[in-house]
């Protein structure tokens, strides 16, 4: 059940406070469930408050995936440059940050315009081609970049939906990043 805000909304934190909450009940309910209205109400403030901020539904998972990418962007960059470091720090964002997680690539609910959001998904795609040069003298790195996101990702999107709990592949109690290492250490990017 949804309760109040306690830690507050105070001295200008109201945006802060409801992407936090956007992401918590992004994670616990989809994005079906989100209305501003229901945000402000967990923040205790006006009903018309969030919009100040966000303008709307939109603008609010527009600034919720930004602040993702800037996350994801931060976890890739302490990864280091080893391709397969920054494979599992992506998996370990996509299960740290799940609310974001769901709505950072879901083109249906963002301005793809926003510059805040192409800043930030800018600067976590140079990350991750970062980790691709860092594997030397490859062909193809643009294509190279495209499978070692599908793959990482994939397996994050599995994980999160609980696909291999459901599958005789791995036992139940396996480590996320362990796993994505031992898929990640299989693969040949030349």
């Amino acid at each position: 059940m949804a309760t109040r805000e306690t830690d507050g909304y105070h001295h200008g934190d109201l945006r802060a406070t409801v992407l936090r909450r956007a992401a918590e009940q992004v994670a616990s309910e989809g994005v079906d469930g989100i209305s501003l209205r229901v945000l402000a109400r967990l923040a205790g403030v006006s009903h018309a408050a969030p919009a100040h901020h966000f303008g709307d539904r939109r603008g609010l998972f527009t600034a919720l995936a930004a602040e993702g990418y800037t996350l994801l962007g931060d976890e890739l960059g302490a990864a280091g440059p080893d391709l397969r470091d920054a494979a599992v720090a992506y998996v370990r964002f996509a299960l740290a940050h799940p609310g974001h997680f769901a709505v950072m690539f879901r083109s249906d609910l963002v301005r793809a315009d926003d510059p805040d959001l192409l800043a930030a998904r800018g600067r976590a795609g140079a990350v991750l081609s970062g980790g691709v040069g860092a594997l030397g003298d490859v062909e193809d790195p643009a294509t190279v970049q495209l499978a070692a996101w599908s793959i990482v990702h994939g397996f994050a999107s599995l994980w999160r939906e609980g696909a291999f709990e459901r599958s005789d592949l791995l036992d139940g109690a396996a480590d996320p990043e362990v796993l994505a290492r031992r898929v990640v250490d299989r693969l040949t990017f030349t």
